[in-house]
């Protein structure tokens, strides 16, 4: 039992040496300013630490989708078809620049406390705006690969095994934005003009992402 175990492990694992490699670029990744940190940010800053861990679980839930579609050679397909790409890049945008517009009209938020914000559709809007963008598959297709070893074993099982490290570390960084930006945010609680201002700030970047996720072309 042990010695099976074993081996499917061995199957799993990738080149210890390049693992360390994999692991700092992931971070790197991770910090790097993109829709979905700063997406973290804005919503943990507007509602609460608590909330933003909620869209983070969201994310990671679509980069476990992105990571399945590497590994079953899915995403070649999406790359290969720049009408798919630009359909899902446009759901994307579409769907940022909705909660753009909910941001926008929302009134003063922080008087809720998280157990009275809707958990679910929190998780939803992280999964929605990782899941419908498409650059994320072509990312994993490109950057997991480069840390695949033919001769250590399956293929797939090494792609789910370097998505699982890269959902870890992103999870651990994105988690850490949305608590240090809801702690700065604490500061305006009680300002309702702070609260309305951080609201129309929010919609001004999601739209912004909007915009630029549906004015990319590569």
């Amino acid at each position: 039992m042990q010695d099976q175990t074993g081996a499917i492990y061995s199957r799993m694992i990738i080149d210890n040496s390049s693992l360390p490699i994999f692991i700092s670029a992931s971070f790197i990744l991770a910090m790097s300013p993109g829709p979905d940190n700063l997406f973290v940010i804005t919503q943990s800053a507007l509602y609460s630490w608590r909330a933003g861990l909620l869209i983070v679980f969201g994310l990671c839930l679509g980069l476990i989708v992105h990571s399945t579609l590497v590994a079953l050679g899915l995403a070649s397909i999406i790359a290969s078809s720049p009408k798919l790409f630009s359909i899902m890049k446009l759901l994307g945008a579409c769907y940022l620049a909705y909660l753009a517009w909910q941001a926008y009209h929302a009134g003063v938020l922080r008087d809720k406390t998280a157990s009275q914000l809707n958990k679910l559709g929190l998780v939803r809007r992280g999964f929605v705006m990782n899941v419908s963008n498409p650059k994320v598959a072509i990312f994993f297709l490109a950057f997991l690969p480069q840390f695949i070893d033919i001769h250590q074993g399956e293929i797939a099982s090494q792609i789910l095994f370097l998505g699982f490290i890269f959902i870890l570390v992103t999870f651990t960084v994105f988690g850490s934005m949305a608590y240090l930006s809801s702690s700065l945010a604490n500061r305006l609680i009680h300002s309702r003009r702070a609260q309305l201002l951080m609201n129309k700030l929010t919609a001004a970047v999601l739209l912004s992402l909007a915009i630029y996720m549906s004015l990319q072309t590569n």
